[in-house]
């Protein structure tokens, strides 16, 4: 026994888990306990989803972070005085209750410096976050230093331990996300009026001001329910990561709501999963770097507005450019052969355009029909900045090389129409 609990103390390391373990826990068959913190911690994710979207829309995500951290104090605050009432200063729903409170204050404290002082919104945010910490890391110093009550483990509560959460707890945290999630659904239509257009909100009559009051009650609830879990410190990821990562792959809300509630569970799920799996690992931390890790893949990866979707259209309008430029120049002076590279004579002979691979190939067909097009495109927008913008022609040159690329038909209408209607003739190309 004790040769058992010396190689416990002494190994600093995690066992892989089995197949076996790794089916169990993913598919919930690892003990009602673990099962418990692993559905709380998606439930958690789905809230930090859902209504971090709502605070991303509203761009209150640095609030989270304000409220996150204005939650030590109402904890310290909560303990002293419940030993002093001789009650149970490490039961949660106490612990909780203060946290809220301090919340609350904090939110209330950033609405007064706002409405009665110069300040903006992010120096406010910053004087309440730092404030309110230091006064919990004072109170947690006096509480630790208590002979009674040294210890107390307060400390999780800014580093997160969702392996420590009983059942009773995880049933209280799944319990007010599940209030929070309910009450984003239902004023999911007035909050997202307010968060886009806070101007027609009030003439239709939506009270924006309450409407911000309760995404912010519904962001201290959030943070409330996560600070078992995750700590006070990264609650706020969960709150602003997944509507992050969730923006890069849609344009509408509800999808969006959707797409970070999903994140959210699933950052959550594989967290509490890993962390069961591999207990020397902090589920806070690891959800948080599942969170991460979805946010660098949408980054990186979503089809419209991911990093690698934008080289690739950038590179296609570079190469596009490039081959327009080539056909504008041989259609302009036939005689003229411009340098260009190797491939690019290929893609030209690719696409048709020119007759051979041979740096003074003429036009094809195609290739002259498409010359003339982009020619006729730079004209026509000269001649507009000119004449209908009042540009000196001396400064047209660079915006014409980049505009007439992407004239389709209804612009290059509007724009014959504009020079018409200013008294000229549209200027034409002779065959």
């Amino acid at each position: 026994m004790n040769l058992t609990l010396a190689q416990s103390l002494t190994q600093t390391h995690d066992e892989m888990p089995s197949l076996r373990e790794v089916f169990d826990t993913i598919t919930l068959q690892s003990g009602f306990n673990t099962n418990a913190v692993i559905v709380a911690a998606s439930l958690l994710g789905i809230a930090g989803g859902i209504i971090g979207a709502f605070a991303l829309l509203r761009k209150r995500s640095l609030t989270a972070d304000a409220l996150s951290h204005a939650t030590l104090p109402g904890i310290t605050s909560a303990f002293l005085i419940a030993s002093a009432m001789g009650l149970n200063a490490r039961s949660l729903p106490i612990l909780l209750l203060g946290a809220t409170i301090s919340g609350i204050l904090g939110v209330l404290c950033i609405h007064l410096i706002l409405t009665y002082t110069r300040l903006r919104e992010d120096a406010a945010i910053g004087i309440v976050l730092s404030v309110f910490f230091g006064i919990g890391v004072v109170l947690l110093s006096v509480i630790q230093s208590t002979a009674t009550s040294s210890a107390a483990g307060l400390n999780h509560f800014i580093y997160g331990q969702t392996a420590a959460m009983l059942t009773a707890d995880a049933i209280l945290m799944g319990t007010i996300v599940l209030i929070a999630i309910a009450i984003a659904i239902l004023a999911m239509k007035e909050i997202t009026i307010v968060c886009f257009n806070e101007s027609f909100a009030r003439v239709t009559g939506i009270p924006a001001g309450l409407i911000d009051g309760l995404i912010l009650a519904l962001i201290v609830l959030v943070t409330v329910s996560g600070l078992q879990a995750v700590g006070l410190i990264l609650i706020v990821a969960m709150l602003i990561i997944p509507p992050a990562a969730a923006r890069f792959w849609t344009d509408r809300v509800r999808l969006l709501i959707i797409l970070s509630a999903l994140i959210g569970a699933l950052s959550g799920f594989i967290g509490a999963s890993v962390s069961a799996l591999l207990p020397r690992k902090p589920a806070g931390a690891v959800i948080v770097l599942c969170a991460g890790s979805i946010f660098i893949i949408s980054m990186l990866a979503a089809p419209t507005r991911g990093v690698i979707a934008q080289l690739i259209r950038h590179a296609k309008l570079k190469l596009q450019i490039a081959i327009d430029h080539t056909l504008e120049s041989k259609y302009q002076y036939p005689e003229h052969h411009p340098r260009t590279t190797f491939s690019l004579r290929v893609l030209l002979r690719l696409k048709g355009f020119t007759q051979s691979l041979s740096p003074s190939s003429a036009l094809s067909q195609s290739g002259i029909k498409r010359g003339r097009r982009v020619r006729r495109n730079h004209m026509l927008w000269e001649q507009y900045l000119i004449s209908c913008a009042d540009i000196a022609p001396s400064h047209v040159d660079w915006s014409v090389d980049q505009v007439e690329h992407i004239l389709d038909d209804d612009l290059i209408t509007r724009l014959e129409n504009e020079i018409r209607a200013s008294g000229l003739e549209v200027q034409e190309i002779q065959p």
